[in-house]
């Protein structure tokens, strides 16, 4: 018998198209006799348990757990997915699908259940942030400081004005705009440690997008290697000059950014902030935002993901620079 594949369906994921993702998944497993278990989200506070329900049927019947939806929903299975044994397997649904991308999976629903039914499995890299309470999975990228500001604001936007591109720019702009104050924070990596005060720091884990962004560490990334970016402070103007020059492919280029390529980052507080300060901080990881606490240990993963992906796919990796996001 086939592997069945139990799909963590999240119908808020897209474009409103969710009966017509349903009806190609059912009728394509049925014309390829392949057994499907689908779990639909309905609440997004439901994918977590949903996701390792998932899991659980999946190593009942040696199935594979898919994840159909953006970039969250797929960090959302992909975190329960880790470490149980069950291979992983991807419908993209979002706006701009960076994981799926970077693994040649196809957005198109009917083309990317093929890649499923092949079952050609591939290692997939993960990383990791850390603090003393456990884990959490990023497969595009982690941040803190300004950039998990930027996801918070761009959500509130959109619950008022709707999902749309122009949405997400204009509270990315009146985000920028307001102003945010930098973080003084210690961080170690390969040995050495420097104390460092920046309005953000980014830990790109996908090829893609830092290559999108115009970032050499694009492939430290496809090395093992995560791609750590961290802004020297500055102002209202040169922050959205730093903006234009993303949205070229060209921030690489910029001088007011330090980078590292690193397997393992510790973020601790800044010595000026004493034991107390700031022991709680903002982490972003592929786009859904959390509190953890300082000490933060990002890292890349000591085991992958068994991901169904195109056997001869490469990565896309000379596409048209889009504005970064992570769906």
């Amino acid at each position: 018998m086939k592997p069945p594949l139990v799909v963590v369906f999240n119908l808020g994921a897209g474009h409103g198209e969710a009966d017509a993702v349903r009806a190609t998944l059912q009728r394509g497993c049925v014309e390829a006799d392949r057994p499907l278990q689908l779990l639909e989200v309905q609440d997004p506070r439901q994918l977590a348990a949903i996701a390792r329900q998932a899991v659980v049927q999946a190593r009942q019947c040696g199935g594979v757990v898919v994840a159909a939806g953006g970039d969250g929903t797929i960090n959302a299975v992909a975190q329960a997915t880790l470490g149980s044994g069950c291979p992983f397997g991807v419908l993209p649904q979002g706006t701009f699908n960076y994981f799926s991308r970077a693994h040649g999976i196809p957005a198109d629903t009917r083309e990317a259940l093929q890649v499923l039914l092949a079952d050609h499995r591939q290692p997939a890299q993960v990383g990791l942030v850390g603090d003393r309470t456990g884990d959490r999975v990023f497969l595009v990228n982690a941040s803190l400081g300004l950039y998990p500001q930027l996801l918070e604001d761009r959500e509130d936007w959109k619950r008022q004005f709707g999902r749309s591109r122009l949405v997400a720019i204009s509270a990315g702009l009146a985000t920028l705009l307001r102003g945010h104050r930098s973080l003084r924070l210690r961080v170690e990596a390969q040995g050495s440690e420097r104390e460092l005060r920046t309005p953000t720091l980014f830990i790109g884990n996908n090829a893609l997008q830092m290559q999108q962004l115009g970032f050499p560490e694009a492939d430290a990334i496809d090395a093992g290697r995560l791609a750590v970016i961290a802004l020297r402070p500055v102002g209202v103007p040169k922050m959205l000059g730093l903006l234009w020059r993303g949205a070229l492919g060209r921030l690489g280029e910029a001088e007011e950014l330090i980078r590292v390529a690193t397997r393992q980052l510790t973020v601790r507080p800044g010595r000026r902030l004493g034991v107390l300060g700031a022991q709680r901080i903002k982490v972003a990881t592929d786009g859904e935002v959390a509190w953890m606490r300082l000490p933060l240990t990002f890292r890349v993963a000591p085991l992958t993901l068994d991901l169904l992906r195109p056997p001869a796919a490469a990565p896309e990796r000379q596409a048209v620079a889009e504005p970064q996001s992570t769906g």
